[in-house]
């Protein structure tokens, strides 16, 4: 692989460097590109399976950004672990930008300190190494107002999320005020909802793209819940990869919002008994109860 020129432009900022590993020389000029466009130095930029290497012998960095476009190989997966080790101790940011493909190796094998893009545009680059960065170091890039507005759009995620756990929690346990939801139950109170009702709404939905732009109607939390159940009613697994297509939102939004719902214990992650980097997502017991219960007490209503 041939070396790529790393040396930046004059910047007297006294912040760490930001190093970079990729798979390919492409991945490495355009995650160069990402960190230069922010006016951030760049400490070194490596091969993916030189990176655990490097990475042992930099006193500190600022942030750390791997990009792929191809398979993740054993090099790959000694850099991920390295990243994982790393980002949970704090010794950096910690970015990995990927191609759709890899979304569902990845998403099993990076933990929640990992900053996780799928097929972001420049915008969300920016964006997501400049939060990073504020986040790692709890201040923000004077010149900068795309860490602030990220953050303010994760605060308002979890907001959101958070009463969606709320009012599913109040579902799942009916009129009593407990907040402990009861054992799913495949009849009685929460009931079968009929496998065509879902279909319906996931197709009415999908429908209003015919004549209004998608981000009118952006509701990925409703979206995986309903697919999600979908899934449940037919007895199938759900890959992370689906789930976000579901979602009808950019991958790295579907996937932020996957994981706090994960976080929040809406959803949960089955590994795959047939390969260990993969996981597949499911309802909560509670969350499936409370969504039953809701199909049950709209019944006939239109559901959109």
């Amino acid at each position: 692989m041939d070396a790529i020129s790393t040396a930046p432009a004059l910047d007297y900022s006294d912040s760490p460097p930001v190093l970079i590993a990729g798979s390919s020389d492409a991945c490495l000029m355009r995650a160069s590109r990402t960190v230069r466009a922010l006016g951030l130095r760049i400490g070194d930029a490596v091969p993916i399976e030189e990176a655990p290497a490097r990475l042992s012998r930099q006193a500190a960095a600022s942030a750390v950004w791997v990009e792929l476009d191809g398979e993740v190989t054993d090099g790959t997966s000694g850099t991920l672990s390295a990243l994982n080790r790393d980002a949970a101790d704090g010794r950096y940011a910690a970015i990995v930008s990927a191609t759709p493909p890899l979304v569902d190796d990845l998403f099993g094998v990076l933990d929640d300190q990992v900053h996780l893009l799928i097929d972001a545009d420049d915008a969300e680059r920016a964006s997501a190494l400049s939060l990073a960065i504020a986040l790692h170091s709890e201040r923000h890039f004077a010149a900068d107002v795309a860490s602030d507005r990220s953050a303010e759009r994760l605060r308002q995620l979890s907001d959101e999320v958070g009463r969606i756990a709320a009012t599913l929690a109040r579902l799942s346990t009916g009129p009593s005020p407990a907040l402990t939801a009861p054992p799913v139950q495949q009849s009685g109170e929460s009931g079968e909802v009929p496998i065509e009702v879902i279909r319906k709404v996931i197709r009415a939905r999908r429908l209003r793209s015919r004549f209004f732009r998608d981000d009118l109607f952006a509701d990925p939390a409703w979206d995986m819940l309903l697919d999600l159940l979908h899934a449940e009613i037919q007895h199938l697994r759900v890959p992370v990869s689906s789930l976000c297509i579901a979602a009808s939102v950019p991958a790295t939004t579907a996937l932020r919002w996957l994981k706090t719902m994960v976080r929040e214990g809406l959803f949960l992650r089955r590994a795959d008994p047939h390969d260990g980097r993969r996981v597949f997502v499911e309802l909560a017991p509670q969350t499936s109860d409370a969504l039953r219960r809701y199909f049950a007490e709209v019944g006939a209503a239109a559901v959109i």
